[in-house]
């Protein structure tokens, strides 16, 4: 396929706190541009989008695939990015991909027999996945959940192998640390995302700054494999009930009458 033949992708991820946008001309990424960690997306999300258009000289018309970054993250951001690509996407006739961030996160941190991806989920806990991560394809190797530190020590903790991705692996690394060091494990950060470099033991993959650039290689390896969708069925995976439906449920109990004895 020509370069010309290949789709051109705008990607949008807004599962972590500053959030990223990328453009992307089949697997060459033309642009991509991070949002700011101290504000909403709804701030500078579309101001974003505008720049990254401008550079890449384009607008939305000429894009043939929207890509979204899908959950889980925080609730508010995931609810603006797919609201926000569900629009563009209507508003050209377009289709859509929706890439679990979780998924991103272990294509950024690049080839590996087990990657254990991680995404803060507030309160000290994280959302895991395990993924097979190879050039051609992500594989997950089990579902994505919402669990404590310790739960996910017990968990993965008992394989030798495993690099360890995304922020969550970087707020947890003193936990991941000393638990590697308990089991006479090798624990050591990863300069940059070269596999060819891979060694054995627990190893801690770099901070990756613009996920939507892995959400656009993911998004056209759904394309090609034609598992593109409709903007009304792009859903967020939120693994987890938000604050205030915990809340409610709470709430809810704390109402009902104690049962007879």
């Amino acid at each position: 396929m020509s370069n010309h033949e290949e789709p051109l992708i705008l990607a949008i991820e807004t599962a972590t706190r500053a959030g990223n946008v990328a453009l992307a001309r089949g697997g060459e990424v033309l642009h991509s541009l991070s949002g700011d960690a101290v504000s909403s997306h709804s701030t500078d999300l579309l101001e974003n989008v505008e720049e990254l258009l401008r550079c890449g000289e384009t607008d939305l018309s000429r894009v043939d695939l929207f890509a979204a970054a899908s959950g889980p993250g925080s609730f508010t951001g995931l609810r603006i990015g797919l609201a926000t690509i569900k629009s563009f996407a209507v508003c050209v006739g377009k289709k859509c991909v929706g890439v679990p961030t979780l998924a991103a996160i272990a294509h950024a941190a690049r080839e590996s027999e087990r990657t254990v991806a991680l995404l803060p989920a507030g309160r000290g806990e994280v959302f895991a996945q395990l993924f097979s991560v190879s050039r051609e394809q992500v594989s997950a190797l089990d579902s994505a959940t919402h669990i404590t530190p310790k739960a996910l020590l017990k968990k993965y903790g008992q394989m030798q192998n495993i690099v360890w991705a995304g922020e969550g692996a970087h707020v947890q690394v003193e936990n991941l640390r000393s638990w590697a060091e308990s089991k006479k494990v090798v624990f050591a950060n990863r300069e940059s995302n070269d596999a060819s470099i891979e060694r054995e033991g627990w190893i801690l993959a770099p901070r990756c700054e613009q996920l939507a650039v892995s959400v656009a290689a993911l998004a056209l390896h759904e394309y090609r494999g034609g598992n593109t969708i409709a903007p009304d069925e792009l859903r967020a995976i939120y693994v987890r009930p938000s604050d205030a439906e915990i809340n409610e449920r709470w709430q809810h109990g704390k109402s009902q009458p104690s049962p007879r004895t």
